[in-house]
């Protein structure tokens, strides 16, 4: 018997990358006017920056995306009183449907922004460090890496696209009024992340969301692959490192304001996720972009 072959449709292809890059940016910082011949995503992690550019003016918030067209000019800034944490992956795509993504924020979904995460995680061991400087004109592989690894950036950077297409065109559809149903581990995430510089316990939790411990911890890091209190340091650790380069509150101050009991704690919490005190972190970033 013969068998028919069928082609696949590819309405999304991204063919080479030109960079990826996770900065964590200082206040008040911003980039020259910029253009280039290849498509550039730019998502905000955490705070905010002011875009301007040919096609989109104006703010970028938290878990918002905008994606620039290739030879679009274009900047970005840091507010007085917000250092950001910005993703930045320089791709060649020529699809036209991403053409609405430069005019308009769009705000990822959870899984959508998993997605992104993998696609930086799987960028690291393709391409060397470091991630963290701007202006690198050619970032370099590995001589070794992962076998499938640089295939995998192209595959899961495709899937995202594709996923943030389907997502713009089914807001467009759907009723304002229409309320999305939220699984209990994912009430859970969102709850921890609008609270976690207060004081959180497990037993709280369970308590709120009528669930114990044995299964919170099993069913939060088999969504998450991480432990809740891991996740708890980490959101800490991170609202540390942004306050530290907005250089408003001393680190006593941020300390405090992120519920530790002793800035001993804190510091060495902080060292041990990061490999720097406090201080040695503040001093690095802000003459890394200072210079830059």
């Amino acid at each position: 018997m013969k068998y028919l072959l069928k082609d696949f449709i590819t309405p999304v292809t991204v063919s080479r990358m030109a960079n990826l890059h996770y900065f964590e940016f200082i206040n008040e910082y911003h980039t020259v006017d910029d253009s280039h011949d290849f498509c550039e995503l730019l998502y905000v992690d955490r705070g905010s920056v002011t875009v301007n550019a040919d096609n989109y003016k104006g703010e970028l918030s938290d878990n918002q995306v905008i994606i620039h067209r290739p030879n679009e000019m274009h900047s970005l800034s840091c507010k007085q009183n917000i250092a950001p944490n910005v993703i930045i992956i320089g791709f060649e795509c020529l699809c036209p449907q991403l053409e609405s993504f430069s005019k308009k924020p769009f705000t990822l979904s959870t899984e959508q922004k998993k997605m992104l995460a993998d696609i930086m995680k799987e960028g690291t061991s393709v391409y060397t460090p470091p991630f963290d400087l701007p202006n690198i004109p050619d970032m370099i592989k590995r001589e070794e890496f992962p076998f499938g690894a640089d295939q995998m950036i192209k595959l899961k950077l495709e899937a995202f696209l594709i996923s943030i297409i389907r997502g713009n065109a089914a807001s467009q559809h759907s009723s304002k009024n229409e309320v999305h149903e939220q699984s209990r581990i994912e009430a859970i995430h969102q709850y921890i992340t609008e609270n976690y510089t207060e004081k959180i316990l497990l037993d709280n939790i369970c308590f709120i969301f009528g669930t114990n411990k044995t299964t919170l911890c099993q069913d939060f890091k088999n969504e998450y692959k991480t432990t809740v209190v891991n996740y708890i340091n980490s959101l800490k650790v991170k609202e540390a490192k942004a306050l530290l380069r907005e250089n408003k509150l001393s680190v006593t101050e941020i300390s405090e304001k992120l519920g530790f009991n002793s800035i001993h704690y804190f510091s060495r919490l902080f060292k041990r996720m990061t490999g720097h005190t406090p201080k040695e972190y503040t001093k690095s970033i802000r003459s890394k972009f200072e210079r830059s």
